[in-house]
């Protein structure tokens, strides 16, 4: 276990668990970098049906801008757009997406480095969760070991991760936002009851890693607090701000209805967010306190998990010392994992040592299970579940060449890419990932 001094700890990823020399490098120097393909489950086939489903292919696409116009393009509402899981920007992209529309129409959708294919009818449209997972093909380049110290850093914590059965299954910063790692940080204002904060948090606190005119433009209105003047300054490419900032200016004072205007999915995100900083700061803690991420212990609670490899994370079991014997078993064999608390309303915490962890941070936090109840905002209204604390990595492969390294790995759904990557290239940026 390696301690992490960069800003990865904003996030709550102040661990790595490989004690190995990171090989350093940079994700995404461009969209060619990072391709992700979607292992789908895919919607029934059904002649008649008032879906489309087809295989969507974006390249630099945000997934809230690329639903957007989707939907513009095609004359529907955001609604009838439907997808399994939200993908990278900075990548290329393949993904099933379900739209309430003839096919003829969605196959003849033009937009810019987009690309539809493999239309066929559906009765039901996807929705977020139906997927298994996903296939990566990454480079990694320039980085800072070379040759055989490269080498045998790769092929140590690749042998450190296949001892354990998988990576600390941390919510990747992608999550939080790379340049800009605030999402959770809203969300925690949300969950409060303090919109006016959620609000000058999102749409004003420049942050040094934006260009000089976005952090002009966000320093002013946290200034001034004049959402009708920020209208005239504000850049044209931060959308959302936008639509935040012109809310306020028709209504001023409603905070709590200028957050309600933003796409329902990313209202959520909000909240899911500082759930993920949560669990981040858990796992970290748990990493730490050196108890294992792969063998349960009396007081945790399991997910049983199905005959694809994914868990049920509404459904835990607690462990006792009665069926720690059993629960061993059924974790060494990959029928259930260990897990802990993503914080929300109807939340159950573990007992034993795990409880103590997730307690001490729920407690440094100030929450309560209410919090997650935000009748202002019931896009923002979290029960809470559960969610592994390993990762599953499916066929792993990586080459060298020169200072650059290709992988290619699967993963289930929900799992990040970045966060097994961190434990190779171990880099204090979070640009770089």
């Amino acid at each position: 276990m390696l301690e992490c001094t960069s800003r990865e700890a904003v996030i709550g990823l102040e661990v790595f668990y490989s004690d190995t020399p990171g090989i350093g490098g940079r994700l995404k120097r461009s969209p060619e970098d990072f391709r992700v393909e979607e292992i789908p489950s895919y919607p029934e086939r059904v002649e008649g049906g008032p879906y489309t489903v087809v295989k969507v292919t974006a390249q630099n696409w945000e997934m809230n801008r690329l639903v957007r116009e989707l939907s513009r393009t095609l004359g529907i509402s955001r609604d009838a757009v439907g997808f399994a899981g939200t993908k990278d920007k900075r990548a290329i992209t393949s993904q099933l997406m379900t739209f309430r529309a003839p096919a003829d129409r969605v196959m003849n959708l033009r937009l810019h480095q987009v690309t539809v294919e493999d239309a066929y009818p559906a009765k039901k449209p996807l929705t977020i969760g139906d997927l298994v997972g996903n296939r990566f093909h990454v480079l990694v380049s320039g980085t800072s070991l070379r040759g055989e110290e490269l080498t045998s850093s790769l092929d140590r914590t690749a042998g450190t991760l296949r001892d354990l059965g998988g990576f600390p299954n941390f919510f990747g910063v992608q999550r939080f936002g790379a340049v800009r790692p605030v999402t959770h940080e809203v969300g925690k204002w949300i969950v409060k009851g303090d919109f006016e904060r959620a609000v000058m948090t999102y749409a004003g606190n420049p942050v040094p890693q934006e260009n000089e005119e976005t952090q002009a433009a966000r320093r002013t209105l946290d200034e001034e607090r004049d959402f009708q003047r920020a209208l005239d300054y504000f850049p044209r490419t931060l959308t959302f701000e936008r639509t935040i900032i012109g809310f306020l200016a028709r209504n001023p004072g409603d905070h709590a209805g200028a957050i309600q205007v933003l796409p329902p999915n990313l209202q959520m995100m909000f909240v899911h967010a500082y759930q993920s900083f949560l669990f981040n700061r858990m796992v970290s803690e748990r990493i730490r306190r050196g108890l294992p991420l792969d063998r349960p212990l009396v007081g945790d609670i399991v997910l049983p998990v199905d005959r694809l490899g994914l868990p049920d994370h509404d459904h835990g079991v607690p462990v006792t010392a009665q069926n720690l014997d059993l629960v061993e078993r059924q974790v060494r064999n990959g029928r259930a994992c260990v897990s802990a608390v993503l914080f929300g309303s109807e939340s159950v915490l573990c007992e034993g040592e795990m409880g103590e962890i997730e307690r001490t941070i729920i407690d440094e936090e100030k929450l309560e299970r209410q919090d997650f109840m935000v009748p202002q905002l019931h896009q923002c209204s979290s029960k809470g579940n559960r969610r592994e604390v390993l990762g599953r990595i499916t066929d792993l492969e990586y080459a060298v060449a020169d200072e650059d390294v290709r992988f290619s790995f699967s993963l289930n759904k929900g799992c990040y890419a970045t966060s097994l990557l961190r434990e190779f290239m171990k880099k204090g940026e979070l640009m770089d990932y």
